[in-house]
């Protein structure tokens, strides 16, 4: 009985240490448990043409430029809400020692500055240092990479990268990174100087801003990942690559490393959205946001829809088949100010037209036949009618190639290019030669063969509607059409490869004009030239400009140039776009600068806000 009494006893003495200890365990554990995650801001909007990647040397869209501006940084940017533009350091501790000629920069970059954590890096902690951008810039120069880049880079007449550069091609060896060049040095480890051949009072501004060109890039990460480096983007900047399905999806995640940097901008006078912005994230810490997620809706309708049911926080340029539901005479529509949702409109700094393979053997050529050909083409175009039908009267006609809010813009000149008359149009082509030889209907060749113009487009909505224009227009002067289609990176390609008789596109640059005029400059062939025009007195005119100052005489050589352009027609410019974007009401600080690809950091979104909407 007693060894049972025991036994009992010992049974309660075990349980009541066995809670003893899990009250110990429950109590120890306690201090440790994590509160739970708050939600993260996520941005998300579209993008209604499909990336091509992330490396800066093969880039060049828009589109993949806008996502690689938050992965990379530049040396200087421009200040977002700034009206003019105006530059400021970025990584650069301050603006650059210039020389007084105007050919050599010094510049000195921030210690302290990491790139976000790779395998590349083997676990270590990788500072960005002078000689990341030399490297980075070079490798425009490396034919491996067919940048298109590189000839607005050699404009600059960096001293000795031209030659290194035919030295690779030349000799068929490995581009030589190692080689030190007398134009572009890393001084020590945290100074980057430039020497020029010719004087470039806007080398920096033009050249020295654009993370999605000249954002620093590490040599292990590069031969690390080797031809997969579009995959795999590292930098220094705000986001990093975190999901990439191709043409669908694209997801950036908050960089942990990025550097402390704080929302500091000073709202233009006038401009009461942006006061309301500054005043509230004055002093934020950047980015504010924990991921951005961009969609591939080529298609406006879904688009649309996906921005009306609270998909998408922004709406990146209202789709023209919906301008008048959304801003009717240019107003925003009552249901959706009702809703909250706020609007910013701005002339884009781009170009929207149509060029004509100067390398063609049908539209292409200086002689007299083929430029009246060019021009009678380009006469038919009624824009108007493409402003109002298809654009919704979100356009300007273009009067040149050089698009507003840049330097060398005019909006007083008025030119040929500008111009619709189909009386001229059959004229020129009667006295050239381009009659109906063989009575059926349709002009022919000067000699007798068939004339057909065969234009490159892509398979969605606005590029179907484009083309209906462009068939419209030829048909009322009896010259034949017909359209090539593919997917835009395959049209971008064979353009620069000159395989397109003519293509539609648009071009963006800033903020000078001399980023337009680039497109007609000899050197650029086949990379920013898709028209492939070479013309002597052009290319003289171009190297002139870039060394003279901003002022009157510089004017007249951009004036002479635009006339060229008119005269030639290797472009037919269509118009400057007008775009719309939307923003739901929990987004905030969402703005334009259209010289400014790396916005996300600049945007909040207010959960509160959200939810409260959203009940």
């Amino acid at each position: 009985m007693r060894s049972i009494r025991v036994a009992a006893i010992g049974l309660v003495l075990a349980v009541a240490a066995a809670a003893v200890a899990a009250a110990d365990v429950a109590g120890a554990a306690a201090p440790t448990a994590e509160p739970a995650a708050a939600p993260l801001k996520v941005l998300r909007y579209a993008m209604r043409v499909a990336e091509t990647g992330f490396d800066l040397a093969q880039i060049s869209d828009l589109y993949s430029a806008t996502m690689a501006g938050n992965i990379f940084d530049a040396p200087y940017q421009h200040e977002f809400l700034a009206r003019p533009v105006r530059v400021r350091p970025n990584t650069a501790a301050a603006l650059p020692e210039v020389s007084a000629d105007f050919k050599t920069y010094t510049i000195r970059i921030r210690p302290g500055i990491y790139f976000a954590d790779d395998p590349a890096f083997k676990g270590a902690r990788r500072e960005l240092v002078a000689a990341d951008y030399v490297y980075s810039i070079k490798r425009h120069f490396d034919p491996r990479w067919k940048s298109a880049r590189i000839s607005d880079l050699a404009n600059n007449k960096i001293i000795g990268l031209d030659a290194l550069r035919e030295q690779a091609l030349k000799s068929g060896k490995p581009f030589d990174y190692d080689r030190e060049i007398e134009g572009m040095r890393a001084l020590d480890r945290y100074t980057l100087q430039f020497k020029l051949a010719e004087p470039s009072p806007r080398f920096v501004g033009e050249q020295l801003t654009d993370p999605s060109v000249v954002g620093a890039m590490a040599r292990e990460v590069v031969e690390f990942y080797g031809d997969r480096i579009m995959e795999h983007p590292v930098g220094t900047g705000p986001f990093k690559l975190s999901t990439w399905r191709r043409s669908s999806l694209i997801a950036f995640d908050r960089n942990p490393t990025y550097r402390d940097e704080f929302y500091d901008e000073q709202a233009p006078p006038g401009d009461p959205l942006a006061q309301a912005a500054v005043a509230k994230l004055k002093g934020r810490k950047l980015p504010m946001v924990d991921r951005v997620e961009i969609s591939i809706i080529e298609q406006p309708q879904p688009r649309w829809l996906s921005f009306l049911n609270r998909e998408m926080d922004v709406l990146w340029q209202v789709p023209e088949d919906f301008v008048n539901v959304a801003i009717p005479n240019g107003k925003l529509a009552p249901n959706l100010a009702k809703r909250g949702v706020y609007d910013i409109r701005y002339l884009r700094n781009d170009l929207v037209m149509s060029y004509f393979g100067m390398e063609n053997p049908i539209v292409g050529g200086y002689t007299p036949e083929k430029v009246a050909l060019r021009r009678a083409l380009a006469l038919a175009v009624d824009v108007q009618r493409e402003i109002h039908d298809v654009r919704r009267g979100q356009a300007i006609p273009a009067q040149s190639i050089v698009a507003p809010n840049v330097w060398g813009y005019d909006p007083a000149f008025k030119s040929e290019m500008g111009e619709f008359d189909r009386a001229k149009a059959k004229a020129l082509l009667d006295l050239y030669g381009y009659v109906d030889r063989d009575g059926d209907g349709w002009r022919d060749m000067p000699d007798g063969s068939p004339l057909v113009i065969e234009y490159a487009t892509q398979p969605n909505d606005l590029d179907r509607a484009l083309a209906e224009q462009w068939h419209k227009n030829l048909d009322a002067i009896n010259v034949r059409i017909v359209f090539k289609v593919a997917q835009w990176p395959e049209n971008l390609k064979a353009s620069r490869a000159g395989k397109l008789m003519m293509w539609g596109a648009s071009w963006t640059a800033g903020p000078d004009g001399e980023g337009f005029l680039l497109l007609c400059y000899g050197p650029a062939k086949g990379q920013a030239g898709h028209a492939r025009f070479d013309l002597p007195e052009y290319n003289k005119l171009y190297d002139l400009q870039r060394t003279l100052p901003d002022g009157p005489e510089r004017h007249d050589v951009l004036t002479r140039m635009k006339e060229l352009t008119v005269a030639y027609m290797p472009y037919k410019g269509h118009v400057h776009r007008i775009w719309t974007d939307l923003a739901q009401p929990w987004v905030v600080g969402y703005h334009r600068n259209v010289f400014v690809h790396e916005f996300w950091r600049y945007v909040d979104i207010d959960l509160a806000e959200k939810a409260r909407r959203l009940r």
